[in-house]
């Protein structure tokens, strides 16, 4: 999956701008994104600090890494059984 460009500190550096009182689109542009990507940001670490974007981070990335060693078992486990299934 492709990393964004921008840190979560940067992100919620900008929504934070925002709730200031900066226009979206001024704030858009200034950074180069497009409204869709202030938009999701906002639904992703709307009311966020920083410590918590990244314990949100490490869980996700421990998500993925817990999702992958269970995939590998279930092929494993398949496999098996392809394999007893044919000596007998």
């Amino acid at each position: 999956m492709k990393r964004s460009r921008f840190s979560e500190e940067q992100i919620i550096g900008i929504l934070r701008q925002a709730e200031a009182g900066i226009r979206v689109v001024d704030l858009c542009r200034k950074h180069g994104i497009s409204d869709a990507t202030f938009y999701k940001w906002r639904a992703k670490y709307g009311g966020m600090d920083v410590s918590d974007a990244m314990r949100l981070r490490r869980l996700e990335e421990e998500n993925a890494r817990l999702r992958k060693m269970v995939a590998e078992q279930a092929l494993d486990i398949s496999i098996l059984k392809d394999v007893l299934s044919k000596n007998f």
